[in-house]
């Protein structure tokens, strides 16, 4: 099966706004219909085996290769004339941005008539309405832009140093994600670089350990 691209949602257009309502919808995957409901041979990309014969989804389960593309896809498509100025969308999470409390209100609104048209649930324990600020792509996003939520900044203050090369991608991976809270982010990775390509942790040094500490300095 050929990998299938789509654009996912970015968290730039979400800084400036007061009033945030943050969606989780339950179960979204099965409840949206199989890879293309006009092409029936899609479903049998899904087929697996059981002790009594060969079965396939008639809906998207977890773990398809293009399940996320198709995901986000549908829904553009579904809320495609919010998308940038009223909403935004990754996959089953739904951020609802106001500039006012009256707005938040004529905004749910109009997310809830889509979410009932096409049969589409929440999840209430993973919702919440109303609020000045929200996590959303693990970022924390207000009225004054985007900032680096606490659960990282404390993830990443309680990482010891790296004892395996694979530990050290993984490390280096956390970190380039937070760039934009980093000064100097280029030149303070580096060593991170330059360690990786020295067979992983025997190219942990001094300068390396400089760094991570720096990088700390910076995110606390």
């Amino acid at each position: 099966m050929s990998k299938r691209q789509f654009p996912f949602a970015t968290n730039k257009s979400n800084c400036g706004f007061h009033y945030w309502a943050r969606d989780a919808l339950f179960l979204g995957y099965l409840l949206q219909i199989s890879p293309d409901p006009h092409v029936p041979a899609d479903e049998e990309k899904t087929a697996f085996i059981t002790p009594h014969g060969l079965y396939c989804y008639r809906v998207m389960p977890f773990g398809l290769k293009n399940a996320g593309a198709t995901y986000q896809r549908l829904m553009t498509k579904i809320f495609k004339h919010l998308i940038g100025h009223k909403v935004e969308v990754y996959i089953d999470d739904i951020v609802v941005k106001s500039k006012t409390g009256d707005e938040h209100v004529l905004h749910l609104q109009e997310v809830f008539h889509l979410l009932r048209k096409y049969g589409m649930k929440l999840n209430p324990s993973k919702c919440s309405f109303s609020v000045s600020a929200g996590k959303f792509l693990g970022f924390m996003v207000n009225q004054r832009g985007i900032e680096v939520s606490p659960d990282q900044v404390k993830e990443v203050i309680e990482t010891p140093p790296p004892r395996t090369k694979k530990e050290l991608q993984r490390l280096t991976g956390k970190l380039v994600a937070l760039g934009r809270f980093i000064a100097r982010f280029t030149d303070e990775l580096r060593p991170f670089f330059l360690a990786i390509r020295k067979a992983g942790t025997s190219g942990w040094m001094d300068n390396c350990q400089n760094a991570f500490e720096n990088i700390k300095h910076c995110l606390m």
